[in-house]
């Protein structure tokens, strides 16, 4: 397992602020729609995801500095003691390495409460299995089937389901540690780890993006290609749109919700003489004051 420090390029002492910058330039570099032909891109992308679903949480990262969770996001089993290691102490029988069946139901009877006898010995249903499950922010909010390869080498289908959340827990009937003396397995549970897109967010079940156009496309408005999360649709925006303007593409969210287009203004990289010259003789028609009020604040 990589250490999620090394595969984000940060040291522990790091800020969260530092940790979140070295995401986003990852996730952009590496991202597979910026490299559609490149399979080791996507596998990158997924280790770095995975890397920040860990370190982007405070406590998730607190207690993988402390050694309670591996870079996997799993538990650390701290060592059990085994019985051998038991001596008499209080008045009690020192374990030998050999037991009795009879006597280790005993054992197991007064130790579990849960146990129930069947037709005279002891069973118990098994453990529940917690495990950590990275998805993708489009998986998540799409729906999709993983599947998964459990410690003990089964593997196991995943549906994830429609709008799945950050933290949702599947649970997986029968399918965690085995039970004892006959009894039913415990289940397995899976935390549903979402990592962030460089493009969506989430509001509910509305999705939010950014779309950046130019002042030319915003002052003439008319159709533009935007991303939603089930494709590429014609969106048009309307003239006169300035940063901040929001558009609303119905039915294009998670179940009922919509996708909402945020409008942001990008000047032009390099100098435009003309569009300068024009502007030092343009009169508006209608007066504007951006920063009407500021003076009262």
């Amino acid at each position: 397992m990589t250490d999620p420090y090394e595969v984000l390029g940060v040291q522990k002492t790091d800020s969260d602020a530092t940790i979140r910058s070295a995401y986003r330039k990852l996730a952009k570099r590496f991202h597979p729609d910026v490299n559609p032909d490149k399979p080791e891109a996507a596998e990158r992308f997924k280790e770095i995801s995975a890397a920040y679903d860990l370190l982007g949480d405070k406590d998730k990262r607190a207690r993988y500095d402390r050694g309670e969770i591996d870079a996997e996001g799993h538990e650390v089993q701290p060592e059990r003691p085994f019985y051998r290691d038991f001596g008499e102490t209080g008045g009690h029988r020192k374990y030998s390495g050999n037991i009795d069946p009879d006597d280790l139901e005993d054992i197991f009877a007064h130790a579990f409460g849960s146990g129930a006898a069947r037709g005279g010995r002891f069973s118990a249903r098994g453990a529940d299995a917690h495990y950590t499950l990275p998805v993708s922010f489009l998986e998540a909010a799409n729906g999709s089937t993983r599947r998964i390869t459990l410690p003990d080498g089964r593997t196991l289908d995943v549906r994830i389901p429609l709008g799945a959340r950050d933290g949702q827990v599947l649970r997986l009937k029968g399918q965690g540690m085995p039970g004892l003396g006959g009894g039913p397995s415990g289940d397995a549970l899976i935390e549903i780890a979402v990592t962030p897109h460089p493009l969506f967010r989430r509001e509910g079940d509305d999705i939010i993006v950014e779309l950046p156009v130019t002042v030319q496309e915003a002052v003439l408005g008319g159709p533009l290609e935007v991303p939603t999360i089930k494709g590429k649709v014609k969106l048009t925006i309307p003239p006169n749109s300035g940063t901040g303007t929001r558009l609303r593409l119905r039915g294009r969210g998670i179940r009922e919700g919509h996708q909402y287009v945020q409008l942001h203004v990008i000047l032009q990289p390099a100098e435009e003489p003309e569009l300068a010259e024009f502007l030092k003789t343009w009169t508006p028609r209608h007066s504007l004051n951006p920063r009407a009020g500021l003076e009262d604040a």
